[in-house]
């Protein structure tokens, strides 16, 4: 009895703890404008502490005009080795999926997409300040009515399936290439069109939702998380290999809200913000090394320099332009010692401009420095290096105006004549002076202070 009574206990028990351990956790990561190192590494670590957690599913709710390439493949790697499926939802309506979301969108587990929403436009930017890559779909207008040589390959048709060679450069289609590459490898993975794929990094083609969904590009179209929710319940995902049931039907849903982290990484990374930060670096310390012991300079620039320096090493940026940078400055400082406004001066205020403006090796809008902020820092770097250093280093060569050293090189005159010790005016009052030793110097002659000896002052007479 006492047996029976002890297993119904322990059975009811099981049974009331299997609803709460049953039910599953759903994510909802949002990330709205450029991709870049913040988004990047807010969404890699969630990502992590999802696996960690025991999350049934993570959703991406994603609104971007594209990215940098590097914070979107750091994004799709983490994506590909999930153990937890990931959804990427293009929402609210009006958002849309470009460039760098496109292929984010391919390499999810589930693509979703709100009505009135769009995704692709997915052909690269140039890198290095160039002309933006062309079309390679579209031929060049001067060779439409050109014939093949003899010998030559025969242009391929639209359907043989071959695309012909872009026009442009080496470096063009080697970006091109490699990215259709990309994008179609993440669309096989994931049984996805392909073909659009490859039309979206060729041609910058377009989709909207519906259409989207028609294509085969994305998986379905909900009005909201809750709507998504319920479509994917049940739905089978292959997550490293394994064929994973994506269980939402019960599933509480936790928005993540970004940490200190992300926000700091967002303010920072920011190309203007950490073009300042380089900038205040670089004058802490010049002015630090200048007058060394004030000890604020160094802290400020220490503290700012490694936080730019940490900004732009995650960013797409140009050597040459620190290196110009760099010998802008030093120009500017050594325009300071001379004496007029000349070569140094002009030499730095170029090389600076220079330097700034291709800093950044990407032509992506949200990543080009403010040309404002490039002028403005011009100017200022102008007037402090070159007329603030400068005065001040100027003023520390000039004579003391106070104390014993203001004393020497003032003229005077002999009180009353004297040889070895007597008295002299000099700066308005009678002083005891020390002559030249058996140098006899006459009443109300001229002499000039060559020292200070306590209070009294050695001189000599003024030559004439």
């Amino acid at each position: 009895m006492v047996r029976r009574l002890a297993s119904s206990l322990i059975c009811s028990c099981a049974l009331a703890a299997a609803p709460a351990a049953a039910e599953s956790e759903v994510w909802v990561v949002e990330l709205e404008g450029a991709i870049g190192p913040a988004s990047a590494d807010y969404f890699v670590r969630t990502l992590d502490r999802a696996g960690e957690g025991g999350a049934a599913l993570v959703v991406l709710r994603l609104d971007t005009p594209g990215g940098l390439d590097k914070s979107m493949r750091a994004m799709v790697k983490a994506i590909l080795a999930s153990a937890v499926p990931v959804a990427t939802y293009v929402a609210p309506n009006g958002a849309r999926a470009a460039s760098a979301g496109t292929y984010i969108m391919y390499a999810s587990h589930i693509a979703a997409m709100a009505p009135a929403t769009n995704i692709g436009s997915s052909t690269p930017v140039s890198i290095g300040g160039g002309s933006p890559l062309p079309f390679p779909g579209a031929p060049a207008p001067e060779e439409e009515e050109e014939s093949p040589a003899e010998g030559d390959a025969e242009p391929a048709d639209a359907e043989s399936g071959q695309t012909p060679r872009p026009p442009g450069g080496a470096m063009d289609r080697k970006v091109v290439n490699d990215a259709v590459a990309y994008i179609k490898g993440l669309a096989e993975l994931r049984g996805r069109n392909a073909a659009w794929a490859e039309a979206t990094v060729r041609e910058a083609a377009n989709l909207t939702a519906t259409e989207a969904l028609a294509e085969g590009v994305i998986d379905l179209v909900a009005d909201d998380v809750p709507a998504l929710l319920a479509a994917v319940d049940g739905r089978t995902v292959n997550v490293n290999g394994v064929d994973v049931e994506v269980d939402t039907g019960d599933a509480s849903v936790e928005f993540i809200a970004p940490d200190w982290r992300y926000e700091l990484l967002g303010v920072i990374t920011d190309p203007n913000v950490a073009y300042i930060l380089l900038m205040i670096g670089i004058y802490g310390l010049v002015f630090e090394f200048y007058n060394p012991g004030v000890g604020l300079g160094a802290v400020v620039g220490v503290i700012c320099l490694l936080l730019g320096a940490f900004a732009l090493q995650m960013l797409p940026i140009n050597y040459a332009g620190v290196a110009l940078l760099v010998v802008g400055i030093g120009l500017l400082a050594a325009e300071a010692f001379t004496p007029s406004f000349g070569l140094f001066g002009v030499g730095g205020a170029v090389a600076f401009v220079a330097g700034s403006i291709i800093l950044m090796d990407t032509d992506l809008p949200g990543y080009q420095i403010s040309i404002p902020i490039i002028a403005a820092t011009a100017t200022l770097s102008v007037l402090v290096m070159v007329f603030g250093l400068g005065a001040a280093i100027r003023a520390r060569r000039l004579r003391s105006a106070t104390g014993k050293e203001s004393m020497v090189g003032a003229k005077g005159r002999v009180v009353a004549e004297f040889t070895g010790e007597g008295r002299v005016r000099a700066a308005g009052e009678v002083w005891q002076a020390r002559g030249p030793p058996g140098v006899a110097l006459a009443a109300d002659g001229r002499v000039i202070v060559t020292g200070v000896d306590g209070l009294c002052l050695v001189v000599e007479p003024e030559e004439t």
